[in-house]
């Protein structure tokens, strides 16, 4: 079995950690560098060269070089020419280490924040995406904005409906009102008619003062209806009579108010089977889904993984008053390879879970949650635990997977999102209890 130089350990540990990196003599000379450092820089960078010259080269501005000459920690951009003759900002993070002969840098190199897109991925209203579908979907927002005509958003539970919502609103001449957002599916109905139409004082017990509600607060604007679909018959009758007068009458009021609001309405289910099963009424539907967009899940889109993990650890950073963190190429390859059940909104939460118990300046896979690393907790056993009753657990279990499947028409995706597990994980669990593919088929 050949040995295997230490140096090249070194830079394959290194690799992994932190990607593309240089390290420093004393004399600020490259006395190692990774693989990726050397496709980042466009460059080669043999041993021995002058760090500040091979990165800053003979610019008037030359944060790196001087903050390197000085002995001190430095986070900045420096402009690489590409191989394509066009230049790329390169984000540079030096750290010293080591005393007397023995000091020396780690340099960590990233594509800066300001250039991170790159020429295949769109920015705008806060969505960042190279995903071709994504990118339509913002063309289409363009579109839509000009129009003051219904929207109805179609996608799964946190894949950014609201954001789509909020662009069309800034695209829209409607951008300088006020924009306003209601969950239907987060309030009963007797609040959820006053929260939209407003009320009069004294139309209820505790209304002592009048109120406007979303519909009168969003006028020239433009009101976001989220879960449409969770909206009980007897208020779908309500919206639908205002949506056709433009009038709204608070609770406990008689006279009607003029409204002027754009609707914008989201659900994650689908209207029309929600009619057929007489839940939705057809006429609302019709008035509401003017214009249908589709947002595909994360999911379908993974390579929009590490440009959201970026994006969230510069905005993380950012609030914090902070450097941002970096990820190592393996934490981001297990973010990639999980099927996000909870979209765009649980990645930025597994993100926060990273940086909060992450402990280093670099996120790594053991600080992911263990389910995007494929862990399922360990239960721990109880001595005195009745075995009946745990095997009663067991198939009480079993059944809820089973209807979860059932309600999901099969689909494994959605079913796993209905249990707020991932589908790797309820696979593995319908396997615990022998329900393998052939006896789901």
């Amino acid at each position: 079995m050949p040995l295997v130089d230490p140096l090249t350990r070194v830079l394959e540990a290194l690799r992994e950690l932190v990607g593309a990196a240089l390290v420093l003599d004393a004399e600020l000379r490259v006395v190692a560098a990774t693989p990726d450092a050397h496709a980042l820089l466009g460059v080669e960078a043999p041993l021995g060269v002058s760090a500040p010259k091979l990165l800053c080269g003979h610019g008037q501005e030359r944060p790196v070089a001087e903050a390197l000459a000085a002995g001190r920690a430095v986070t900045a951009d420096v402009l690489r020419p590409t191989t394509t003759g066009e230049n790329r900002l390169v984000r540079v993070r030096a750290l010293p280490f080591g005393e007397g002969p023995s000091r020396g840098f780690l340099l960590t190199l990233s594509a800066s924040e300001r250039d991170a897109l790159g020429a295949d991925a769109t920015e705008a209203f806060g969505i960042v995406t190279r995903d071709a579908r994504m990118r339509q979907l913002l063309v289409e927002v363009q579109k839509v904005a000009r129009s003051d005509a219904s929207v109805l958003v179609r996608g799964e539970t946190g894949s950014g409906k609201e954001l789509i919502a909020r662009a069309i609103h800034l695209a829209s001449r409607r951008a300088g009102a006020p924009f306003r957002a209601l969950n239907c599916a987060a309030l009963p109905p007797n609040l959820l008619e006053s929260e939209l139409f407003g009320h009069v004082r004294g139309a209820f017990t505790g209304a002592v003062r009048d109120a406007l509600g979303h519909f009168r607060l969003a006028d020239g604007g433009t009101l976001f209806l989220d879960e449409v679909a969770e909206l009980p018959l007897e208020m779908q009758a309500k919206l639908l009579r205002v949506l056709q007068d433009r009038t709204v009458i608070p609770v406990g009021g008689r006279d009607p108010v003029p409204v002027d609001v754009r609707i914008v309405s989201a659900t994650h289910r689908a209207l029309r089977a929600e009619v057929e099963a007489g839940r939705f009424r057809a006429d609302l539907l019709y008035r509401l889904r003017v214009i249908p967009l589709f947002l595909p899940p994360l999911r379908d889109r993974p390579n929009d993984v590490p440009l959201l993990v970026e994006h969230f650890l510069a905005g993380f950073a950012e609030r914090a008053h902070r450097p941002a963190r970096r990820i190592t190429p393996g934490a981001l390859d297990a973010l990639v390879r999980y099927d996000w059940p909870g979209n765009v909104r649980e990645l930025q939460n597994v993100v926060e879970y990273a940086l909060v118990m992450g402990d280093d300046p670099v996120l790594t896979e053991a600080d992911l949650p263990p389910e995007v690393r494929g862990i399922e907790p360990v239960a721990i056993a109880r001595p005195d635990a009745d075995e009946a009753a745990r095997r009663a657990e067991l198939p009480a279990e079993a059944r809820r997977l089973l209807n979860a499947l059932e309600r999901a028409g099969g689909h494994m995706s959605r079913a796993a999102a209905s249990l707020g597990m991932s589908r790797t994980t309820l696979w593995r669990r319908l396997k615990k209890h022998g329900l393998d593919r052939a006896a789901l088929e």
